[in-house]
């Protein structure tokens, strides 16, 4: 027995290459005008084009040295620090596997669970420490997870980390703005956004988004 499906609508194009930048095209005109530079621009456009989200776009905020840092890093082969698994699963690996970079999470490593219970707090939290004492500098991607933003800025202005860069965009109604708020006040390079949303695929789009630029310095 068969069945067979029928719509009036057709794609424009079912090429991937072609979606993609027809997507951009779209973007860029929907946007409008704004202040970002071209490389931050990209960085955005791959923000609106993860999310369809043209509040998030031009929420983002970058620090003056953020593009600069965040190319540098990969391409010395920094690892990244992610908070969450579904970020460490997003980010393409390739392209920073070519520098000697990689992703790492550690929030449900056992130690770190562990600790948590004992401590009565959160996982990220613990993570977070751990990150901290295993990776000098690095590229922290908090797309989750309120409460590693908040520690990380804490262990920064204690002296304790010392991150790369800070792309730090976590989602949610608790601490979430206010997470981000208190990054914007930190002379460390970062990439935020303004208030309350954000998330994963987020975060990855804005690292790999800076994986591309890196790729194209070296072209």
């Amino acid at each position: 027995m068969s069945s067979s499906f029928h719509t009036e609508f057709q794609p424009l194009t079912v090429q991937p290459q072609e979606i993609e930048e027809k997507s951009f095209e779209i973007i860029t005109e929907e946007l409008g005008p704004h202040d970002y530079t071209p490389e931050q621009f990209r960085i955005v456009q791959r923000v609106i084009h993860a999310t369809a989200d043209f509040e998030l776009g031009r929420s983002v905020q970058f620090h003056p040295r953020a593009i600069e840092a965040g190319i540098a890093a990969i391409r010395a082969g920094e690892p990244i620090l992610a908070d969450v698994q579904m970020v460490q699963v997003g980010i393409s690996k390739p392209r920073l596997e070519a520098f000697g970079g990689d992703v790492r999470v550690y929030i449900s490593d056992k130690d770190v669970m562990a600790e948590a219970k004992k401590e009565n707090t959160t996982r990220a939290i613990i993570s977070i420490r751990k990150a901290v004492r295993e990776v000098e500098g690095g590229i922290y991607a908090i797309g989750n997870a309120p409460t590693a933003l908040l520690e990380l800025i804490r262990l920064v202005k204690e002296g304790i980390a010392k991150p790369s860069l800070i792309v730090g965009v976590p989602v949610g109604f608790v601490s979430a703005a206010e997470s981000k708020e208190e990054l914007l006040k930190l002379d460390v390079p970062f990439i935020t956004n303004i208030g309350r949303k954000g998330g994963s695929p987020v975060a990855v789009s804005m690292i790999n988004a800076l994986s591309l630029l890196a790729t194209e310095r070296g072209e």
